[in-house]
């Protein structure tokens, strides 16, 4: 399959409200978040989800779409995918800390970001395929 820009952009809202928020709502209840009130740590988890989609949408999406241009495939191994969280985590947690002006730790953002993006990932590549047969046929689009 090659993922058309629409097909990754629905798939990746798709599986960030999804995937992502259920795995948001879980594991901030056992991030090493200290003595901050659980309300705050919801703030931040959900938050940072928010941006993903959003810089991810806008930001990310095109430009990796840009890039596989080149490639002969027109499409990312699967560890590249895995790799593609790196720069977008650092630019969430810069956006989150200098531009919104949250304060966020870094381990336990780094272990929420890094847990979620894999749960994204392992969602993409198995379970996803399931209820939408199509899906792979379709470039990625679920709509």
């Amino acid at each position: 399959m090659t993922p058309t820009l629409a097909g990754r952009i629905q798939s990746r809202i798709f599986l960030v409200f999804t995937a992502g928020l259920a795995w948001t709502l879980l594991i901030t209840l056992v991030l090493p978040v200290g003595f901050t009130p659980l309300p705050q740590a919801y703030m931040a988890t959900l938050t940072a989800l928010v941006l993903v989609a959003v810089l991810g949408t806008v930001l990310w999406e095109p430009l990796y779409h840009f890039l596989q241009q080149f490639r002969w495939e027109k499409d990312w191994p699967a560890v590249l995918i895995l790799l593609e969280g790196v720069p977008e985590g650092w630019l969430v947690y810069v956006v989150m800390r200098d531009v919104i002006g949250i304060p966020v730790d870094p381990l336990p953002f780094a272990i929420h970001f890094a847990t979620t993006w894999f749960v994204v990932f392992a969602c993409l590549h198995g379970p996803l395929r399931v209820p939408f047969l199509r899906w792979r046929f379709r470039g990625g689009r679920l709509i």
